[in-house]
């Protein structure tokens, strides 16, 4: 029997069939309560009831993994990018105190290798797993012409449940508030642009190479380290309540693309400053090595690269020991990085010049 036109074309719909159940033993491991539907409909249905809420406010988040996949790619690691690709959606809508409850994933190739495929969203499962939030569908599309062989991307997108009276939204942080640094698990998923130049531009590079900042693992192990999923540490925290029975948690900032300079201030109220000293925590080596192999600056570190901290988050001093006493129960490691004070600057990198100049 000859091929089918569009095999001939470079779409191979046997092999995608061949991928959905390949994948279905993965995403059976993150259903959850809610779920009504298994994957392979026209879409994918979820009951809001079923998960308890009195009176939920959904909040929803998209992201993508960047270059970052280049270096999946070319190193032939592909079982952790997927888990990049849910942590920048969940970490996103958890800073509003969202639970996240699904997500869908979106995998574009050239030619679909059903290996590297599958790879990639046991990665995704993973990382869904890990938050709490099913797996419900997604989108795996072979377009041959528009990427080349052996290159893919990836995206997802996640939607999350808050009580209307628990909406964390920044508005109510107040002068005098602590802000707590969580520590990162490595670049996480932005800056790669930059960290593929720097590290490709490296006198012998090779991804296989031990990484001079990293004891015991290759260069690609360590730069492929998958965003840290912040999720069920910042729900158990959300836990803890003020005299007025809301979250004690007054404000959240993920550090994605644009540093703790860009992001920070997206949970500042007006007339007040974030002001962070960059000498509460070590930069991790990681950061080290790049700038001094890149030659970067301190604005470089503040405005691309996370400097070792994921998130950051605001809470009143009388509450401060008992949100760190939660986070470090949860396995994180938590720095009292700053605090909150009046000032038109929404955030002041104070030492920056002095610890990463």
């Amino acid at each position: 029997m000859s091929e089918s036109a569009y095999k001939q074309a470079g779409v191979d719909i046997e092999a995608a069939a061949k991928l959905v159940e390949n994948i279905k033993p993965h995403i059976a491991k993150t259903k959850r309560s809610g779920v009504m539907s298994g994957i392979g409909g026209f879409g994918a249905l979820f009951d809001l009831k079923d998960t308890g809420y009195a009176d939920p406010v959904l909040v929803s988040g998209t992201d993508g993994v960047g270059t970052k996949i280049k270096i999946a790619i070319d190193s032939g690691v592909h079982d952790t990018i997927g888990i990049d690709a849910v942590a920048m959606c969940v970490n996103d809508i958890v800073v509003q105190g969202a639970e996240p409850l699904f997500f869908l994933d979106y995998f574009a190739t050239g030619k679909l290798d059903t290996g590297v495929a599958e790879d990639v969203i046991k990665g995704v499962a993973k990382g869904c797993a890990l938050s709490g939030c099913a797996l419900i569908g997604g989108e795996t599309a072979e377009m041959p012409g528009l990427y080349a062989d052996g290159d893919y991307d990836l995206a997802g997108f996640s939607v999350g449940a808050v009580e209307r009276e628990d909406i964390i939204t920044g508005a109510d942080i107040g002068d005098g508030d602590a802000l707590l640094g969580l520590a990162s698990s490595g670049l996480h998923s932005n800056g790669f642009s930059l960290v593929r130049k720097i590290v490709e531009s490296t006198q012998g590079f090779d991804y296989e190479a031990s990484a001079p900042f990293a004891k015991g693992q290759t260069m690609a192990e360590a730069l492929l380290i998958p965003t840290r999923l912040y999720v069920k540490s910042i729900l158990a925290a959300l836990t803890i309540r003020d005299d007025m029975g809301k979250p004690a948690i007054k404000g959240m900032a993920h550090i994605t693309g644009g540093g703790l300079l860009e992001n920070v201030p997206r949970m500042m109220p007006k007339g007040l400053s974030a002001q962070i000293d960059c000498a509460a925590w070590e930069l991790p080596p990681v950061f080290k090595w790049l700038m001094e192999a890149g030659n970067l600056n301190a604005n470089d570190m503040g405005t691309t690269l996370n400097a070792g901290i994921g998130m950051v988050v605001a809470v009143p001093q009388a509450y401060k020991d008992a949100v760190c006493a939660s986070f470090e129960e949860s396995g994180e490691r938590v720095y009292e990085i700053g605090r909150v004070m009046k000032g038109n600057a929404p955030i002041v990198l104070q030492n920056a010049e002095e610890c990463w100049g």
